[in-house]
């Protein structure tokens, strides 16, 4: 499939995964939607986008916990925006590493909020009309979390379960339509994730990629357009992929 002028919805676009998916978009020559609740950032990268090769761009300052402002930012998008081809599900985080009973509450909503609810607020608001359209496809990023649980990361991990079982309960739902659905679901990514997770704790961060060559964001988003530029009867479930010094989450090779 080719990309050209399509238009192309990159939730969580601001950075990291959802950054290098709108610069590989762009080499393709799509229109890019791109949503964010840092602004700033979010205008830096439609900027670069645009000089990658975008054939235009839309930013929306969105935060995805709010189901309101997501089905208000879709109903409100400019006639020339509307016809949404693919969307990317990126928006996501994981707030802290604590023991399940010493966890704080106000992150567990917060990634409940985000990594679950948001995701389904979005797929709500776009995917009613790529049925319509009969055309489309959705790109859900999971995580290898969503598999196996690694200790201190319960609820994160739970987030991610959930979005595996919401990713497949949807493409199961739009079978007999033309829409696509597939979850790529990466292990250990140097992103700005950890930097969150860690509520800004640079050197605690640095230390889950100490030793190894992790996953970049390029990785991922390279992954995803593979997935999209498949032919229209072809659709990619899941991928599944990791870094060569990492087995699962619980098994990290770390060079010294």
């Amino acid at each position: 499939m080719k990309l050209n002028g399509k238009i192309v919805f990159i939730t969580g676009a601001s950075a990291g995964i959802g950054a290098a998916t709108a610069m590989a978009f762009a080499a393709e020559g799509a229109r890019l939607l791109l949503s964010a609740r840092r602004a700033g950032k979010l205008a830096e990268v439609a900027s670069k986008a645009l000089a990658r090769g975008a054939e235009a761009v839309h930013s929306i300052d969105l935060d995805v916990r709010s189901r309101h402002a997501v089905q208000r930012a879709i109903d409100e998008l400019p006639p020339e925006w509307a016809e949404i081809e693919v969307l990317v599900n990126n928006a996501g985080l994981s707030r802290g590493m604590e023991k399940l009973y010493t966890g704080r509450i106000e992150d567990w909503e917060e990634m409940i909020d985000t990594n679950i609810k948001g995701m389904l607020y979005v797929a709500r608001a776009v995917v009613p009309g790529m049925v319509v359209r009969r055309r489309g496809h959705v790109v859900n990023l999971g995580s290898m979390a969503g598999e196996i649980v690694y200790p201190n990361g319960a609820v994160y991990c739970g987030t991610k379960a959930a979005a595996r079982a919401i990713n497949d309960g949807l493409r199961e739902d739009l079978l007999g339509t033309p829409v696509r659905v597939t979850s790529v679901d990466p292990g250990l990514v140097e992103t700005d994730f950890s930097l969150v997770r860690f509520h800004g704790d640079a050197g605690r961060a640095a230390k889950v990629y100490k030793g190894i060559t992790p996953l970049t964001g390029d990785d991922v988003a390279d992954v995803i357009l593979w997935a999209v530029t498949r032919p229209a009867h072809v659709n990619i479930a899941r991928v599944s992929l990791t870094s060569v010094h990492q087995a699962n989450t619980l098994l990290i090779h770390r060079d010294q």
